[in-house]
């Protein structure tokens, strides 16, 4: 059986746990709220099924429970912070806040991170700018995923990023990894017990497979062939080697509890009025989105919707409850028992 449980319940839930473990209260809020907004928008391999690799990592030391950020370089438009391997999301956070603030005297800020850790959706924290009239990327490297074009052994994030961009009352926003899949797809696909499909992932001899376990000991296949591997390796140029941080396969993940991440960002913020007029910016965009989603549809299609639009519906139909596997659910169990806090409120459902 599965569980549902309402948004809110689970964030309190979240909260709680990781303000057992020592984390500050508002950075205990933003993390639940990072794991329940991936939830909500559909994407569960990002959701909740991470809070027990995160509180191992607390407990480890791996990752600090209370997160120092420092100022490395800063000459205005352009800043390197370190995180000092504190939590990923607060890190981040902390580099929306100075990229968009930056951008609206600069026009255009680059934060640069270092020392960080993984910090969940990209988009949560891309979101944020363009709801304040900014378009920004950001880029993160990850810990091995795949192997280089024509290689065999894994040196090379998923290393995911997001473009986020105002449009009226709505933001276009994509994430993705440069993988086939997000390798938290593989790790829920695991976890559901349910086979992958052909193309995501090959196993540790480097022949294709539909196994999740295998894929986790194997190989995530890039995208688009060569393509998704050069992607990867730029992104970690930025993320990774620019900032001054871990790169390679010198990063190490979330589900390892033992080694502090390393892992680097790059955030870079343009304010649209800097740029463009606000009106005709808004009209040009519109126009835009209109044309893309009247456009002719296939004959398999009913609809053609734009970037970010999936995750709104998500989130709307979702908000009356979240659904967790049954694997998902004895994960919270135990950190309940663990931290001595009270489960949030469920009932099952079939899987």
């Amino acid at each position: 059986m599965a569980h549902l449980s309402p948004p809110g319940a689970l964030r309190a839930f979240t909260s709680a746990v990781l303000r057992a473990e020592g984390v500050p209260g508002p950075d205990a809020d933003l993390l639940a709220d990072s794991l329940v907004t991936a939830e909500l928008w559909g994407h569960a391999s990002h959701g909740m099924l991470r809070l027990p690799w995160y509180v191992a990592r607390l407990r480890t030391g791996a990752t600090r429970r209370v997160t120092r950020i420092t100022t490395i370089r800063d000459t205005g438009a352009l800043m390197v912070l370190d995180g000092d391997h504190g939590i990923g999301q607060v890190i981040a956070q902390h580099a929306v806040s100075q990229g968009v603030e930056r951008a609206k005297v600069h026009g255009v800020s680059a934060i640069g991170v270092r020392n960080s850790g993984h910090f969940g959706t990209a988009a949560y924290f891309t979101r944020q700018a363009a709801q304040q009239g900014c378009i920004a990327l950001l880029c993160t490297n990850a810990s091995p995923a795949m192997a280089p074009w024509g290689g065999k052994q894994k040196s090379i994030g998923t290393n995911p990023w997001s473009i986020a961009a105002p449009a009226g009352d709505r933001v276009l926003v994509m994430d993705l990894a440069n993988t086939a899949v997000a390798r938290g797809k593989v790790y829920l696909a695991a976890e559901r017990g349910t086979a992958i499909p052909p193309g995501w992932a090959a196993d540790a001899d480097g022949g294709p497979t539909t196994d999740p376990r295998a894929a986790i000991e194997g190989l995530i296949l890039p995208m688009a062939g060569p393509k998704g591997y050069v992607m990867a390796f730029m992104f970690d140029v930025l993320a990774g080697v620019l900032t001054g941080s871990a790169f390679g396969d010198q990063v190490v993940g979330p589900y390892q509890p033992g080694e502090t991440s390393g892992a680097g960002h790059l955030l870079l913020t343009i304010d649209v009025a800097a740029m463009a007029d606000p009106a005709e910016y808004a009209a040009r965009v519109e126009a835009l989105v209109d044309a893309t989603c009247n456009a002719p549809k296939a004959s398999w299609a009913d609809e053609i919707l734009v970037p970010g639009e999936l995750e709104d519906r998500n989130a709307e139909r979702n908000a009356a409850g979240i659904e967790l596997t049954a694997k998902t659910w004895a994960g919270l169990v135990e950190l309940a028992t663990e931290s001595n806090v009270a489960l949030p409120s469920t009932e099952e459902v079939p899987a």
